[in-house]
């Protein structure tokens, strides 16, 4: 039986390197998780949509929000240092640097002065107003001649 790190066996990354030269940016930035990474939750109130997404291991200035066409786009970009010398050698290296990103609709109404965003403790927190509802015009029977 083979040693197994955080639930993978250690040995799985080098014969999946060795089977498909190419890999997803997500897939490298966070190997077998990168289903895991940004997962959501939106609730309704009253007044507003409330969004909450996970980014664990990022900074707040490496996440960027834009509203662009009615989407609202969340994207994430992480580098390592490469520069940094460590001694030793490496038996097993995680973390890669790369790029995520995620985008919603929110229709056209949403202006980006409306949208409040905080992060913290590796989850985005935004706050997006609801379109009013257009009114209908009254119903009124139309006499057929």
């Amino acid at each position: 039986m083979l040693p197994a790190v955080f639930g993978e066996n250690l040995f799985d990354e080098m014969f999946d390197d060795m089977m498909r030269p190419m890999r997803s940016m997500e897939k490298a930035l966070y190997g077998k998780h990168a289903r895991a990474i940004m997962k959501t939750d939106v609730r309704e109130t009253d007044n507003s949509y409330e969004v909450d997404i996970d980014l664990p291991g990022f900074k707040k200035d490496e996440v960027n929000v834009q509203l662009e066409d009615g989407y609202l786009i969340v994207s994430a970009a992480k580098g390592l240092d490469k520069d940094e010398k460590k001694k030793g050698r490496y038996i097993r290296q995680e973390r890669y640097a790369g790029q995520c990103s995620r985008s919603f609709y929110v229709g056209e109404s949403v202006q980006p002065k409306d949208v409040h965003a905080k992060f913290e403790d590796g989850i985005l927190k935004l706050s997006l107003p609801k379109a009013e509802k257009p009114k209908l015009p009254d119903h009124r029977t139309i006499t057929i001649e």
